[in-house]
């Protein structure tokens, strides 16, 4: 059978009593409230399924708001009015408005039966997990007078206060990098997105918005690590703004549960796994949901992948000049991010395009949280001078055990570097 959809404008208003409780001087008051007319504006969708052939030809209608609209109710305390109360009218009528909005705003859908049958599947279950790994981002728009944005990352799918993930702050810096890895509870793959705003933190005052970008979940392949910059706009729903305002770096890794259906699992035991995908298997065996898929329990497991990485470079192409004879004396500074440790390539006099072939054993202890920064400088008698650098994460190499690639240099205006990467594998994990 298929099914009907259908949006349109809708106007509501209803009325409901309610009790709800605060702490003042710690004594916990209850107070009854009422809250009334409720009116709301916006586009509502509506799915008749399933199609039957006994009329009205279908067996229940969903309804869900879009997205979150313009809400107005009346809230009254039972004998008086809510802002005799003072300090707690703002923060009592936010709570409400996103209870309200956040009980009928897709995915979330009220199901409402015509035919007798069982429509629990038409109900808001979690259908697989999204796990990010917020990388790094580049050239951000400068908020501040004095100084750099103190820049930070909020993410989430579904905008609820407990499902929305923050970033730490890195303080003075337009090029943050962040390396971080938060996941997400994931109902609608085919409609649901992912959203990234970047702030600039104001400490006691609001933080100030930077930049923000989306990506839509079906365009990622379940089961395979997507590696994506998204270029910051002000406003996701205006599609005018071409001021630059700083890229986003993310790797975006979505598992379905039950995989099976329909995809090549890679996690399934008669794949032919990589270290990565075996441990991965660890932790997403360690997710529960319940047989009506509506609760969901997450004993993560806390996975270190350990081992060696081997990184080879080769050369590097078209760097800027330096030199005032127009050429550069190159040399590459190669530094595991969370170990700190580091090595150097030796120094290639007078070129643009040095050869070094020089390969650095690194041990690594934590694969899946560590990166590898690549900076080249020009040497120079009297000092150096900064030529720019590559950012990479482990994960790659780490799934697919071994390959080479270019990579641009960010902060310069040319060049790239010439990389072999390989991986040695020896890996734990721990329930958490």
């Amino acid at each position: 059978m298929g099914f009907g959809l259908l949006s349109y404008e809708f106007v509501g208003c209803c009325g409901v009593s309610l009790t709800m409780s605060f702490r003042l001087g710690g004594i916990v008051y209850i107070l009854l409230r009422e809250v009334k007319d409720i009116g709301f504006t916006g586009v509502f969708r509506l799915i008749f399924k399933p199609l039957v052939n006994e009329f009205p030809c279908f067996g229940a209608v969903c309804y869900s708001l879009r997205q979150k609209k313009k809400l107005d109710f009346t809230l009254k305390v039972i004998g008086g009015d809510i802002s005799a109360i003072p300090g707690i009218s703002d923060a009592i009528e936010g709570t409400i408005r996103d209870a309200i909005e956040d009980s009928i705003t897709w995915p979330v859908r009220k199901v409402v039966p015509i035919l007798p049958g069982d429509y629990s599947d038409l109900e808001l279950k979690p259908v697989g997990m999204l796990e990010v790994k917020l990388v790094q981002a580049k050239d951000l728009t400068n908020k501040d007078i004095i100084g750099k944005s103190d820049p930070y990352a909020e993410l989430y799918i579904r905008p609820l206060r407990d499902r929305t993930k923050t970033s730490k702050i890195i303080n003075n810096d337009l090029n943050p990098i962040w390396n971080e890895h938060f996941e997400f509870i994931v109902e609608d793959a085919t409609t649901q997105h992912l959203v990234v705003k970047i702030f600039d933190d104001e400490g006691l005052q609001a933080s100030e918005l930077i930049g923000c970008a989306q990506v839509q979940l079906s365009e990622l392949e379940p089961g395979k690590v997507k590696d994506i910059w998204l270029n910051l706009v002000k406003d996701l729903e205006v599609q005018r703004d071409n001021k630059n305002r700083g890229q986003v770096h993310l790797e975006l890794l979505y598992c379905p549960f039950g995989m099976e259906n329909g995809f090549t699992n890679p996690f399934a035991s008669s794949f032919s796994m990589t270290s990565l995908e075996k441990v991965l298997k660890s932790g997403a065996d360690g997710i529960e949901v319940t047989g009506n898929g509506n609760a969901i329990t997450q004993r993560r497991r806390e996975v270190i992948v350990r081992g060696v990485l081997s990184v080879t470079v080769i050369s590097a192409e078209d760097l800027p000049v330096v030199d005032l004879m127009g050429k550069a004396d190159p040399y590459v500074v190669l530094t595991m991010k969370k170990s700190e440790t580091k090595n150097k390539t030796r120094v290639v006099n007078d070129c643009l395009n040095p050869v070094w072939n020089q390969t650095f054993d690194f041990v690594v202890e934590d694969g899946l949280h560590d990166m590898l920064i690549l900076e080249v400088w020009d040497h120079d008698t009297f000092g150096k001078d900064y030529m720019g650098r590559c950012i990479l994460t482990l994960t790659k190499v780490i799934l697919e055990g071994e390959y080479k690639d270019r990579f641009k240099l960010d902060g310069a205006k040319s060049g790239s570097l010439y990389l072999h990467l390989k991986w040695l594998p020896q890996h734990i994990y721990r329930d958490t």
